[in-house]
């Protein structure tokens, strides 16, 4: 997988390895970064058997961090979501890769405010808007 790096914690218990498994991630220019997982049938699956919300939802939250890790070389484990909001706009296909791709628009001292889209090739599964704190000292 040239131009991408593991995102993983240290700890291969925590939620991030256990629940999503592994992921790529790969900057794409100076403020957007893309996270991918493969998603694995049929842990990641709801009944219709496509890609479930919650494991969307779960890619977006740590998108978010491994993106400011990517860009901006951010401490990511001590970092939070203060909020996210997503709208779902299609079905993930549990065939295929789930790629979020994060836009980081703006960061204050504190604080980074981040858009993005999960997105299958070029199919948009779901679009988000976020709020991170960063860790004191960033």
């Amino acid at each position: 997988n040239p131009g991408w790096h593991d995102w993983r914690i240290i700890d291969s218990s925590r939620f991030n390895n256990g629940v999503l498994g592994k992921l790529l991630v790969r900057a794409e220019g100076q403020d957007s970064g893309r996270v991918r997982m493969v998603p694995r049938i049929p842990l990641h699956t709801n009944s219709a058997g496509n890609v479930h919300g919650a494991i969307t939802l779960s890619l977006i939250d740590v998108s978010l961090f491994a993106a400011m890790y990517v860009l901006r070389g951010m401490d990511a484990g001590r970092s939070v979501t203060l909020d996210m909001t997503t709208q779902f706009i299609g079905s993930g296909d549990a065939s295929r890769p789930l790629d979020s791709v994060v836009e980081l628009l703006r960061e204050t001292r504190r604080l980074a405010f981040l858009r993005g889209l999960v997105v299958q090739d070029g199919d948009i599964v779901a679009s988000f808007t976020a709020t991170a704190r960063k860790p004191t000292g960033s």
